[in-house]
């Protein structure tokens, strides 16, 4: 055999062997250009005056494959151009979003303002990320993010935030689209289309939300915006003491039209009824009440996204 060949290979398995006996033995580690031996109290020390250290870097899609993460696990996430670190139920962000703040959406650079109500933190606008695509169109299962702006305009984005059908929500988890339900169900929180350290609500968590604020019948008109800015006069029983300031952007129809701009307002839930429909929650010029209705996944509808805890 070619001793040229077998030689890289032997020092190889030699440094493998010696990395591992190091581990084994419990010992402290030192990487470094300077000479200095690593500090005591760290099992792995890296030091430099001139270099620093990278952790893998991957997209969202790439840092959602990774199998049962460990607390405490980092990546660099090259979408958002941030560092995440798993917090053993949901990846977040090094430093956490502080609630009744605003923050910027590091993928676009859009600011959110935020708000607590109960013991829930919401984004108190609608979210508006991605590409525009025409009524006609259904958004591809891709790298893209498709949004739906009402009349094909990307001012109402701007305004009232996109409109989302379910499975673009969702980012196709788990094999869900707008028709198959998702196998298996997720059991943590659905990021979807969401930054990290948010998610999609869940059913349950929209009906926290409208309990807290004294049930459905009135919930409403203490999140809806007040004014008729947005929503139709009379806007009936707006008071938006919760700060949640819900706006009615309307919806996207399965056939590519637009409907009830400044008359109602519909937001996803992650929580199925059946492979073609999902709960969601509406809310309307006329009245002050929150109506939980299930909808066909194919609509394009507003999207609030809520903080992980």
């Amino acid at each position: 055999m070619n001793t040229k060949i077998m030689k890289p290979i032997y020092i190889a398995l030699i440094m493998v062997f010696f990395a591992g006996s190091i581990f084994a033995q419990n010992q402290n580690v030192g990487i470094n250009d300077n000479g200095s031996s690593p500090n005591a109290s760290a099992m792995l020390d890296v030091s430099s005056t001139t270099k620093g250290f990278l952790p893998p870097r991957m997209t969202t899609a790439q840092r959602n494959t990774i199998t049962s993460p460990a607390e405490g696990l980092v990546i660099y996430n090259t979408e958002e151009k941030t560092l995440n670190i798993f917090n053993g139920t949901a990846w977040s962000l090094i430093n956490p979003v502080v609630c009744g703040q605003s923050f910027t959406d590091l993928r676009d650079g859009k600011v959110y303002p935020t708000v607590q109500i109960g013991s829930q933190c919401w984004m108190t606008k609608n979210l508006n990320i991605g590409t525009k695509v025409t009524g006609l169109t259904e958004p591809a299962n891709n790298s893209t993010i498709g949004k739906y702006c009402f009349n094909d305009d990307e001012a109402y984005c701007n305004i009232y935030g996109g409109l989302y059908n379910w499975a673009e929500m969702v980012q196709y988890l788990n094999g869900a689209t707008n028709t198959t339900s998702w196998s298996p169900v997720p059991t943590g929180n659905v990021q979807g289309i969401c930054p990290t350290g948010w998610h999609i609500p869940t059913d349950a968590e929209w009906t926290t939300l409208t309990t807290y604020l004294g049930g459905e019948n009135g919930a409403g008109g203490k999140l809806k915006e007040t004014s008729t800015t947005h929503w139709n006069s009379p806007n009936t029983g707006a008071t938006n003491e919760s700060g949640f300031t819900s706006v009615p952007a309307g919806n996207r129809y399965y056939d590519g039209s637009f409907f009830s701009l400044g008359l109602n307002g519909y937001w996803w839930s992650s929580t199925e009824n059946d492979p073609s429909n999902s709960w969601g929650r509406s809310m309307y010029f006329y009245d002050s009440d929150v109506s939980r209705n299930y909808f066909g996944k194919y609509y394009g509808f507003s999207v609030r996204c809520l903080q992980n805890f």
